[in-house]
Order: C-alpha cells, then structure tokens, then sequence
C-alpha cells in the first residue's frame, strides 16, 4: 500500500469535502487518512480507483 496525497479541483464546502471522504472510503484496500477542500491524503493499493471514485463523485483529482 503507497501512501498518496490528491489534489482535488472543484470542492467548496464541508458537503463536498464529506462526499469525496465517502467515495474514497469505499475504494477496496484503502484507509483514508484526511480530506480537506482541495486536497485528500490516503493509503491506497490502487491509485487508480481512488481517481476514478473521486470522479464519480463529481470532481478531478490528480496525485501530488
């Protein structure tokens, strides 16, 4: 498991910060360490599907 921080575009509030949180909580092998507006810190086996859940949540992340 790779410890990884994202850079997440298009959050604005606590409501959007809780939905990325859920989305990533949900990826299989990962434990989320803290999501704030614009940014969320993971341990992730799979980089991958955390992107592509935080797209399906409606935003753009990208690895720092």
């Amino acid at each position: 498991m790779a410890t990884v921080t994202l850079k997440i575009e298009g959050m604005h509030c606590g409501a959007c910060v809780n939905r990325v949180k859920r989305a990533l909580e949900q990826v299989k092998d990962t434990n989320v360490r803290e999501v704030s507006i614009g940014s969320a810190s993971l341990d992730t086996a799979n980089v991958d599907a955390a992107l592509a859940a935080v797209a399906k949540a409606g935003y753009t992340a990208t690895p720092v």
